[in-house]
Protein backbone atom coordinates (compact mmCIF):
# COMPACT_ATOMS: atom_id res chain seq x y z
CA UNK A 1 0.00 0.00 0.00
CA UNK A 2 1.76 3.52 -1.49
CA UNK A 3 1.42 5.87 1.35
CA UNK A 4 1.38 10.00 0.80
CA UNK A 5 4.73 11.83 1.49
CA UNK A 6 4.62 12.82 5.07
CA UNK A 7 7.47 15.98 4.43
CA UNK A 8 4.51 18.68 5.44
CA UNK A 9 2.13 16.24 7.17
CA UNK A 10 -1.75 16.79 7.49
CA UNK A 11 -2.87 14.00 10.12
CA UNK A 12 -6.77 13.00 11.03
CA UNK A 13 -8.09 12.00 13.99
CA UNK A 14 -10.66 10.68 15.20
CA UNK A 15 -12.85 12.32 17.76
CA UNK A 16 -14.81 9.98 20.35
CA UNK A 17 -12.22 7.69 22.81
CA UNK A 18 -9.38 8.78 20.54
CA UNK A 19 -9.03 12.71 21.23
CA UNK A 20 -12.19 12.88 23.77
CA UNK A 21 -13.18 10.24 26.45
CA UNK A 22 -17.25 11.22 25.39
CA UNK A 23 -18.40 8.29 27.82
CA UNK A 24 -19.59 10.76 30.74
CA UNK A 25 -20.94 13.36 28.67
CA UNK A 26 -22.84 10.82 26.23
CA UNK A 27 -23.81 8.75 29.12
CA UNK A 28 -25.88 12.02 31.04
CA UNK A 29 -27.20 12.74 27.48
CA UNK A 30 -29.14 9.13 26.97
CA UNK A 31 -29.88 9.09 30.26
CA UNK A 32 -31.60 12.55 30.08
CA UNK A 33 -33.49 11.25 26.26
CA UNK A 34 -34.58 8.03 28.52
CA UNK A 35 -36.19 10.60 31.04
CA UNK A 36 -37.90 13.02 28.76
CA UNK A 37 -39.08 10.40 25.89
CA UNK A 38 -40.50 7.76 28.36
CA UNK A 39 -38.45 5.42 26.58
CA UNK A 40 -35.94 2.68 28.43
CA UNK A 41 -32.21 3.37 27.46
CA UNK A 42 -29.15 1.27 28.70
CA UNK A 43 -26.97 4.31 28.73
CA UNK A 44 -24.22 1.92 30.10
CA UNK A 45 -24.77 -0.15 26.69
CA UNK A 46 -24.65 2.76 24.73
CA UNK A 47 -21.24 3.78 25.92
CA UNK A 48 -19.74 0.81 25.57
CA UNK A 49 -20.17 0.53 22.10
CA UNK A 50 -18.78 4.30 20.39
CA UNK A 51 -18.22 5.07 17.13
CA UNK A 52 -20.69 4.86 14.99
CA UNK A 53 -23.15 7.46 13.78
CA UNK A 54 -25.99 8.38 16.21
CA UNK A 55 -29.06 7.16 14.48
CA UNK A 56 -26.99 3.20 14.44
CA UNK A 57 -27.42 3.58 18.12
CA UNK A 58 -30.73 5.15 18.64
CA UNK A 59 -32.09 1.70 16.33
CA UNK A 60 -31.57 -0.05 19.54
CA UNK A 61 -34.37 1.86 21.32
CA UNK A 62 -36.55 3.66 19.07
CA UNK A 63 -38.63 2.77 15.99
CA UNK A 64 -37.52 3.45 12.22
CA UNK A 65 -39.91 6.15 12.28
CA UNK A 66 -38.91 8.08 15.16
CA UNK A 67 -35.15 7.98 14.52
CA UNK A 68 -35.28 11.35 12.79
CA UNK A 69 -37.20 13.13 15.54
CA UNK A 70 -34.70 11.40 18.48
CA UNK A 71 -31.84 12.42 16.55
CA UNK A 72 -33.01 16.13 17.13
CA UNK A 73 -33.79 15.51 20.38
CA UNK A 74 -30.83 14.54 21.18
CA UNK A 75 -28.53 17.09 19.96
CA UNK A 76 -30.42 19.35 21.81
CA UNK A 77 -30.04 18.19 25.02
CA UNK A 78 -26.33 17.58 24.08
CA UNK A 79 -24.11 20.80 24.51
CA UNK A 80 -25.94 21.23 28.05
CA UNK A 81 -25.09 17.34 29.40
CA UNK A 82 -22.67 16.35 27.40
CA UNK A 83 -19.68 18.89 27.22
CA UNK A 84 -18.43 19.52 30.77
CA UNK A 85 -18.25 16.13 31.93
CA UNK A 86 -16.14 15.42 29.34
CA UNK A 87 -12.30 15.42 29.24
CA UNK A 88 -9.48 15.16 27.28
CA UNK A 89 -7.85 11.69 26.50
CA UNK A 90 -4.37 11.43 27.94
CA UNK A 91 -2.23 13.21 25.15
CA UNK A 92 -4.49 14.17 23.08
CA UNK A 93 -3.15 18.06 23.06
CA UNK A 94 0.20 17.08 22.44
CA UNK A 95 -0.49 14.85 19.53
CA UNK A 96 -1.99 17.57 17.69
CA UNK A 97 0.84 19.81 19.14
CA UNK A 98 3.24 17.52 17.30
CA UNK A 99 1.63 17.72 14.28
CA UNK A 100 2.15 21.35 14.32
CA UNK A 101 5.82 20.96 14.89
CA UNK A 102 6.51 19.43 12.12
CA UNK A 103 4.54 22.37 10.12
CA UNK A 104 1.52 19.69 9.30
CA UNK A 105 -1.85 20.42 10.01
CA UNK A 106 -4.20 18.21 12.11
CA UNK A 107 -7.91 17.21 10.71
CA UNK A 108 -10.16 16.27 13.31
CA UNK A 109 -12.45 13.65 10.69
CA UNK A 110 -15.36 12.41 13.07
CA UNK A 111 -18.70 10.45 12.85
CA UNK A 112 -20.27 13.28 15.41
CA UNK A 113 -21.53 16.02 13.85
CA UNK A 114 -19.51 19.42 13.58
CA UNK A 115 -21.25 22.06 15.87
CA UNK A 116 -20.69 19.13 19.04
CA UNK A 117 -17.33 18.47 17.94
CA UNK A 118 -16.28 21.70 17.58
CA UNK A 119 -17.61 22.66 21.26
CA UNK A 120 -15.48 19.61 22.92
CA UNK A 121 -12.60 21.03 20.97
CA UNK A 122 -13.24 24.64 22.35
CA UNK A 123 -13.59 23.64 25.82
CA UNK A 124 -10.64 21.26 25.96
CA UNK A 125 -8.25 23.84 24.40
CA UNK A 126 -7.94 21.70 21.67
CA UNK A 127 -7.52 23.43 18.45
CA UNK A 128 -7.09 21.44 14.90
CA UNK A 129 -6.97 23.45 11.70
CA UNK A 130 -10.33 21.69 10.49
CA UNK A 131 -12.94 19.60 12.07
CA UNK A 132 -15.65 17.53 9.63
CA UNK A 133 -18.40 16.06 11.13
CA UNK A 134 -20.51 13.61 9.98
CA UNK A 135 -18.12 10.62 8.31
CA UNK A 136 -18.11 6.83 9.60
CA UNK A 137 -16.04 4.56 8.06
CA UNK A 138 -15.04 4.41 4.59
CA UNK A 139 -16.61 7.63 4.38
CA UNK A 140 -13.94 9.28 6.22
CA UNK A 141 -11.99 8.47 3.24
CA UNK A 142 -13.82 11.46 1.61
CA UNK A 143 -12.44 14.35 3.96
CA UNK A 144 -8.92 12.57 4.41
CA UNK A 145 -8.32 12.94 0.66
CA UNK A 146 -9.79 16.13 -0.02
CA UNK A 147 -7.23 17.49 2.75
CA UNK A 148 -4.48 15.61 2.06
CA UNK A 149 -4.36 13.10 5.35
CA UNK A 150 -0.67 11.01 5.15
CA UNK A 151 -2.33 9.55 8.81
CA UNK A 152 -5.07 8.58 9.86
CA UNK A 153 -5.77 7.83 13.92
CA UNK A 154 -8.67 6.12 15.32
CA UNK A 155 -9.76 3.93 18.12
CA UNK A 156 -12.27 1.83 15.81
CA UNK A 157 -12.53 -0.82 13.33
CA UNK A 158 -14.37 1.83 11.44
CA UNK A 159 -11.07 4.38 11.91
CA UNK A 160 -9.27 1.36 10.10
CA UNK A 161 -11.50 1.61 6.77
CA UNK A 162 -11.65 4.58 6.47
CA UNK A 163 -7.84 5.29 6.52
CA UNK A 164 -7.19 2.36 4.14
CA UNK A 165 -10.10 3.64 1.79
CA UNK A 166 -8.23 7.34 1.69
CA UNK A 167 -4.43 5.80 1.28
CA UNK A 168 -3.59 6.75 4.49
CA UNK A 169 -1.30 5.21 7.23
CA UNK A 170 -3.50 3.97 9.79
CA UNK A 171 -2.71 4.27 13.21
CA UNK A 172 -4.99 2.78 15.49
CA UNK A 173 -4.94 3.29 19.81
CA UNK A 174 -7.41 0.99 21.78
CA UNK A 175 -8.41 3.44 23.97
CA UNK A 176 -12.25 3.17 23.03
CA UNK A 177 -14.29 -0.14 22.69
CA UNK A 178 -11.56 -2.37 20.43
CA UNK A 179 -8.60 -4.24 21.59
CA UNK A 180 -4.76 -3.65 20.11
CA UNK A 181 -5.41 -6.98 18.99
CA UNK A 182 -8.42 -6.59 16.66
CA UNK A 183 -7.16 -3.08 15.41
CA UNK A 184 -4.17 -5.30 13.79
CA UNK A 185 -5.96 -7.89 12.56
CA UNK A 186 -8.25 -5.37 11.01
CA UNK A 187 -5.34 -3.84 9.16
CA UNK A 188 -4.23 -1.18 11.55
CA UNK A 189 -1.00 -0.42 10.19
CA UNK A 190 0.45 0.76 13.29
CA UNK A 191 -1.24 0.32 17.18
CA UNK A 192 -0.01 2.62 20.14
CA UNK A 193 -0.98 2.21 23.57
CA UNK A 194 -2.73 5.75 23.91
CA UNK A 195 -1.98 9.26 21.97
CA UNK A 196 0.95 9.82 24.64
CA UNK A 197 3.11 7.78 22.55
CA UNK A 198 2.15 9.42 19.42
CA UNK A 199 4.63 12.85 19.30
CA UNK A 200 7.18 10.44 19.60
CA UNK A 201 6.22 8.15 16.91
CA UNK A 202 5.12 10.51 14.50
CA UNK A 203 8.34 12.38 14.71
CA UNK A 204 10.44 8.61 13.78
CA UNK A 205 8.15 8.43 11.41
CA UNK A 206 8.92 11.96 9.35
CA UNK A 207 12.28 11.23 10.00
CA UNK A 208 11.89 7.86 8.17
CA UNK A 209 10.32 10.05 4.93
CA UNK A 210 12.45 12.92 5.35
Amino acid sequence: MAFMPLDAPTVGFDLDMTLIDSRPGIHAVYQELSATTGTYIDADQCVSRLGPPLDWELRHWFPEELIAEMVLKYREIYPTRAILPTPAMPGAADAIRAVRELGGRAVVVTAKNAPQARLHLDHLGIAPDEVVGGLWAEGKATALREHGAAVYVGDHLGDVLGARAAGALSVAVPTGPIGADELREAGADVVLDDLTSFPAWLKGYAAERA
